[in-house]
């Protein structure tokens, strides 16, 4: 069955996550310009006096909380942000700093769990940042911030407990799993 296009495109918004280009979405959901602006029209109209709205700039749009909802959102952010890291937060803050970077499927992978909730609290914390991966564009790359380093107490990432063997024994790791993908 397929889904009207108004529901694509909130699929589409939804899992992004972020601010997606018209265009880029208009050829994604391969829709002619009027379907697309009347698709637009129709998400904007189904989320009126829900908890989502559609935030839409001349090149961009994206899904986020309904300005109505803005107190409630505030007490839930500080709530997260009251409460200590934790296990999960403080593993993949470490494989952030000790890698340079990370993707989320990476992160999950080392840590054998999913961990988005625990990049969710990084990055809302604001000790974790995320951009665009220059090997692939549909993934997001986690760095860590400057804050991190303040959090923990160090000036660079070099300053962190056994860094320079963690570092070798990851970049040995990794370069002995390439080989041994290019070996099959």
């Amino acid at each position: 069955m397929a889904l009207p296009h108004s529901a694509l495109l909130e699929a589409v918004l939804f899992a992004a996550g972020e601010p997606l280009n018209k265009a880029r979405t208009t050829k994604l959901l391969g829709l002619s310009d009027g379907d697309f602006a009347d698709a637009v029209i129709a998400l904007a109209t189904a989320l009126e006096g829900r908890g989502l709205a559609l935030i839409e700039t001349e090149k961009e749009l994206e899904l986020r909380t309904a300005p109505g909802a803005a107190d409630t959102i505030k007490a839930l952010r500080e709530s997260e942000l009251s409460r200590d890291l934790g296990k999960a937060s403080l593993e993949t803050l470490a494989m952030i700093l000790y890698r340079g970077s990370a993707t989320r499927s990476e992160i999950d992978w080392v840590r054998g769990v999913n961990s988005a909730a625990a990049i969710r609290s990084l990055t809302l914390r604001g000790l974790i940042e995320r951009g665009e991966d220059a090997t692939d564009k549909r993934r997001a790359r986690y760095t860590a911030t400057v804050d991190a380093l303040a959090h923990l107490g160090v000036s660079k990432k070099e300053d962190l407990p056994r860094y320079e063997e963690f570092t070798t024994t990851i970049a040995a790791e990794e370069r002995k799993g390439e080989e041994d993908a290019n070996a099959i």
